[in-house]
């Protein structure tokens, strides 16, 4: 039976050390209060480069996405007047430190590591995808595969779980704060973690019993399941969440005012109808038919509860 994450955040948050308001890294501003990084308002520190840098976030294999998106990547280039290239990222990490070098301009964070991103990386969100009729997000789910002998999550103690990276929502924080809160059960003293990389790893390591049980985002399971990669009768699901937001989408700070609303633009202006980026994020449940506008700090404000519960600072290095 699937439970609700709700009640076990309020108790993880009630038992976690009070800690400061969310906040941006120094370099940055925010004198509108939207909790995002604003742009400059000397115009010496506007960037306007002449090949646009487009990432995903991470995935077992960039090749297959960089082909999903090679439509819409054109579709920018028409609005924009700028080439894209699709930037093959390995590593949240490696996606946040290449925006905050200036080396990625236009990026989908992930829902765990977009609070990161914006915090030390200048990053602007403003759009996600959704359904036609404008229904969105996600769910962490808990999966074993058939015959394991985990039945429960309580089944999980003395074993290991697989995570996809301490940075993502699904993949680690918010199922690492449902055993804690609900359970009494801490990493490391009450089951042993692994941590896989991405959500793709982890459904495959449960598919081929690699690993006893994962935490993984449910829209990547149902994506591999649609693509033939996994079957659905490899998986048992032991707990199910509430509704998350899927990756956030936008723009690197500094870049030109002009150069950002046009790559909004091309966001709201593309027709999925017939592309490759339909067939691939059609598969979700809901299903990803669009882009809708959002905002980082009301979206995004679960995501930030979960990650006080989890003691989780932003700091910037």
């Amino acid at each position: 039976m699937a439970r609700h994450l709700m009640a076990a955040l309020a108790l993880a948050v009630a038992a976690a050390p009070a800690l400061a308001e969310f906040a941006l890294d120094s370099r940055y501003t925010d004198a509108d209060g939207d909790m995002i990084a604003d742009i400059p308002t000397d115009p010496a520190q506007w960037v306007d480069p002449s090949v646009l840098v487009f990432a995903y976030t991470p995935v077992e294999d960039p090749s297959v996405y960089a082909e999903v998106w090679a439509g819409f990547l054109e579709h920018m280039e028409k609005v924009t007047g700028k080439p894209v290239q699709f930037f093959p990222v390995q590593s949240n990490a490696a996606q946040i430190e290449a925006m905050r070098a200036g080396r990625l301009h236009v990026a989908g964070f992930n829902t765990g590591s977009n609070p990161l991103a914006v915090a030390c990386a200048g990053f602007r969100p403003f759009a996600m995808m959704a359904a036609n009729d404008g229904s969105f997000g996600y769910e962490m789910e808990i999966i074993t595969y058939p015959g394991s002998g985990i039945t429960s999550i309580e089944d999980i103690r003395g074993k290991t779980l697989a995570f996809s990276a301490e940075t993502s929502n699904s993949g680690y924080k918010a199922p690492a704060a449902l055993l804690r809160s609900q359970f009494g059960m801490e990493v490391g003293r009450d089951y042993t973690a692994a941590f896989s990389g991405a959500h793709d790893n982890s459904i495959l390591g449960v598919a081929n019993k690699d690993y006893p049980a994962a935490a993984i985002a449910n829209s990547v399971k149902e994506r591999m399941i649609a693509r033939g990669l996994v079957s659905d009768d490899q998986f048992v699901i032991i707990y199910t969440s509430e509704t998350f937001p899927t990756t956030g989408y936008g723009t690197a700070h500094n870049l030109t005012p002009e150069l950002q609303e046009k790559i909004k633009e091309a966001f709201f202006s593309f027709d999925w109808t017939g592309t490759k980026l339909l067939a691939e994020f059609s598969k979700s449940n809901p299903p990803n038919e669009r882009f809708v506008p959002i905002t980082f700090k009301d979206n995004w404000a679960i995501i930030r509860q979960i990650d006080d519960a989890m003691g989780v600072r932003y700091t910037c290095n």
